[in-house]
């Protein structure tokens, strides 16, 4: 066909037929008005309902010199045979000195719908098909910012001679609008779950599924009378009911055919919420899509669902197994996470270089022992931008199989954790600390001479204890507050104790530190007695040894909980697939934040040393010589040195950034504030913790496990001790620490002490 486009070369079309079922038959149209084309043509459609026909004059320019006359013509064809409309369309007169005379035919059922409604609200085009006679009816002028493609068709003499003669005479060229090809909109077909003789299923268990879907999505329950590997026999459950089906074996095949089937029922079907079909397997079916497209869907979510969907009101542990098992299937089993771990770590080397990763198995029965990875961003974030500190921690994993997770992580300038190293351990002992904490000191080994000197912070329990004495030698070690006042905690069950507790593991002064311990004193003296046996040193601000830059606890769990617990329950494989992405997603959005910082020092930094410089306008200084400085407040006179970056309230040793009384030195002096802060505080240290990429793995069906080089003989087994019912809980219990609620604290009416009632009081009368 020759093709003339009136609007740069652009089509617009309208379909004009829709079927039934969805499918499309797409036929061109234009509609019965005058339209706007965009480029000042103008199709004036005449409808001429008298001998349904419709005359379009079309007067446009296409930059030739002659004019086109064009005519519509909708014919009907021999109505008792059924046959459908046709939209015929001629081309004769072109006034240009040549003919076209060819005709198309487009066939439109008279028993199918002529109007797409969606395309006539689309386009602001309205058809209307009238009854026996088969007229159209165009209506409405529109302007059209489409267009339109013209396509001429040649007709032969013969054929116009044909077509003049009848009742449609069509005396213009005719113009054919090229249509995109438009997809089907049926719905996706739903299982009607009917049954029937002679249905065939694949085996007995696709038998089964098919019945339990059945009678769940028409609300009825089944009593299994006969299953076996040849027969299968179900009824209604309601007594009386006459529903019964009876599926037996074809010979020499798997597959089973229903033989009889009575399918009418007399019962009211179900009369309650729930269903006996519904198992967990059945529920595991039902969302399994659901859990791939969102893993971290909760229980509940999956019941209302469910409820929703099917009105079946199931249990809450239905649900979670049902979840469990399709986890399973898409996290990989158990087992097979450790048989993985000698590629997985040989993966982790290979994407991430200069990581340390290492895995260790029983020499005799080949079962897991120890792992411990450390990503080459990390050592080299903390050795360059994080503070000198360093907590150790752990979590016990919650999975199918018993053992531990080890953590080391430092804080970077603004605060946050920063994670340094993991280790998973078969079990929690002293050896296996001692290993964790050598091959942390292996990571560090080449760069010690440079670092300052580290504080570890940890529960000090004998293995932590004998570990950083033997591989970190001039670190100071000291008490994670955490632990030690969980420990206060279960001891004397006394919120207003384990408060004061804090306060005095908090105060900077050593005479803030023994009004604190009076005061605990006051209100129980085994308290007292039992804090005073601990060395201060360890554990109290006013006396530590270390720098802890405010910093009093190392627990870990708590400042990346949830994630790492939800973490805790996944195969090894997946849990540290999850650690890695959390930290590659940390890393990235962290050095994506700082490149916006415009201050000199970090934003919290920046905040502190604003507010002492805010508050330091208040004091009086008093200078000594070039280094040393008095500073008079209405607390009390404190002595300043800049040389030596201390203050008498302790608060720039402890924080590591300059105090009010600093401050107010400083400024004394005209000297820069920011240049007296420690220098993990700025900006670009922070940065430079953050500057190396941990990279992605790839997926476990892209590794060769045929060219592995450090571990291709090992086989590694899970460990042997499996984690026995019930079901771990995954929520951290949390202390009474200074962070959580205040509970009340309750008295005796007979001896007026606190912690016990008057039915426990066991003071004489």
């Amino acid at each position: 066909m020759e093709n003339r486009d009136l609007v740069n070369g652009s089509s617009h079309s309208f379909p004009l037929v829709k079927q039934e079922y969805g499918f499309f038959q797409n036929h061109e149209f234009i509609s019965s008005e005058t339209h706007d084309l965009g480029h000042g043509n103008s199709l004036p459609l005449e409808d001429n309902h008298d001998h349904l026909g419709l005359d379009v004059d079309h007067e446009h320019d296409l930059g030739v010199a002659h004019d086109h006359n064009h005519h519509l013509t909708i014919s009907q064809i021999d109505e008792e045979n059924m046959s459908p409309l046709q939209l015929v369309t001629r081309d004769y007169d072109h006034g240009d000195g040549y003919s076209h005379e060819d005709e198309v035919v487009t066939n439109l059922s008279s028993t199918e719908e002529v109007v797409d409604k969606d395309n006539v609200e689309d386009h602001d085009l309205q058809l209307v098909a009238t009854d026996e006679n088969h007229k159209l009816d165009l209506s409405d002028a529109h302007n059209y910012d489409g267009s339109l493609d013209l396509h001429h068709v040649n007709h032969t003499q013969e054929e116009t001679d044909m077509v003049s003669g009848s009742e449609f005479e069509v005396q213009e060229p005719e113009l054919i609008y090229s249509a995109p090809i438009l997809q089907s909109r049926c719905l996706v077909p739903v299982p009607t779950h009917e049954l029937h003789v002679g249905q065939e299923f694949s085996d007995v268990q696709s038998c089964r599924r098919a019945l339990r879907d059945a009678a769940i999505a028409l609300h009825f329950e089944i009593q299994t009378v006969k299953s076996d590997k040849t027969r299968f026999t179900a009824k209604c459950v309601n007594e009386g009911c006459p529903w019964r089906i009876h599926a037996a074996k074809l010979p020499g095949v798997p597959t089973f055919s229903i033989r009889t089937l009575n399918n009418n029922h007399t019962c009211d079907g179900l009369t309650h919420l729930g269903h006996q079909q519904a198992t967990v397997e059945w529920v595991a079916n039902s969302v399994e899509q659901q859990l791939r497209e969102n893993p971290n869907c909760k229980p509940k979510e999956i019941l209302e669902e469910i409820h929703r969907v099917h009105g079946i009101a199931l249990t809450y542990k239905q649900a979670w197994r049902g979840k469990e098992r399709i986890m399973a299937t898409v996290r990989g089993s158990f087992e097979e996470g450790y048989r993985l771990l000698p590629q997985y770590v040989e993966q982790i080397q290979r994407t991430n270089p200069g990581s340390i990763a290492v895995v260790y198995g029983n020499s005799e029965d080949g079962c897991f022992q120890r792992l411990f990875v450390s990503f080459q961003a990390s050592i080299y974030g903390f050795l360059n931008g994080c503070r000198p500190l360093l907590g150790l921690d752990r979590i016990a994993l919650k999975s199918k199989y018993l053992g531990t997770l080890l953590l080391a992580a430092g804080f970077d300038g603004d605060g946050a954790l920063f994670p340094l190293a993991f280790g998973v351990i078969d079990e929690e002992c002293d050896d296996n600390w001692m290993w964790f904490l050598s091959e942390l000191h292996n990571l560090l080994e080449l760069n010690t001479e440079n670092m300052p000197r580290l504080t570890i912070l940890s529960d000090r329990q004998k293995g932590i204890v004998d570990g950083v004495e033997a591989n970190f030698p001039t670190a100071f070690h000291g008490f994670c507050m955490r632990h030690l006042s969980e420990s206060f905690r279960k001891e004397f069950n006394n919120t207003m104790l384990v408060n004061l507790f804090w306060e005095a593991a908090r105060a900077l002064t050593v005479i803030e530190y023994e009004t604190k311990i009076l005061e605990i004193e006051e209100i129980s003296a085994d308290a007292a007695y039992w804090i005073r046996r601990l060395p201060p040193r360890l554990w109290a601000t006013a006396y530590f040894e270390g720098t802890r830059f405010s910093h009093l606890t190392a627990s870990m769990a708590e400042s990346v909980s949830p994630w790492i617990l939800e973490a805790s329950t996944l195969p090894i494989v997946q849990m540290m697939e999850n650690i890695r992405r959390q930290l590659m997603t940390w890393f990235n959005e962290r050095r994506e934040v700082s490149m916006r910082w415009t201050s000199t020092l970090v934003p919290n930094a920046e905040r502190q040393v604003a507010e002492a410089i805010e508050q330091a306008r208040a004091y009086q200084v008093l200078r000594a010589n070039e280094a040393e400085f008095e500073v008079i407040s209405h607390e009390g006179n404190n002595i300043v040195d800049i040389r030596n970056r201390c203050c008498l309230c302790h608060g720039w040793q402890a924080y590591g950034l300059p105090c009010a009384h600093a401050v107010a030195a400083l400024i004394s002096c005209r000297q820069n504030v920011h240049r007296f802060t420690e220098n993990c505080f700025t900006v670009a240290t922070y940065r430079k913790a953050y500057s190396q990429t941990i990279h992605p793995i790839p997926d476990k069906t892209l590794w060769n496990e045929g060219n592995t080089s450090n571990f291709s003989g090992i086989i590694m087994n899970p460990p042997k001790s499996l984690r026995p019912p019930p079901r771990p809980r995954k929520k951290r219990v949390r202390p009474e620490d200074h962070r959580g609620p205040v509970k009340r604290v309750v008295h005796c009416s007979r001896c007026n002490q606190t912690g016990h009632f008057r039915t426990t009081c066991a003071a004489p009368i």
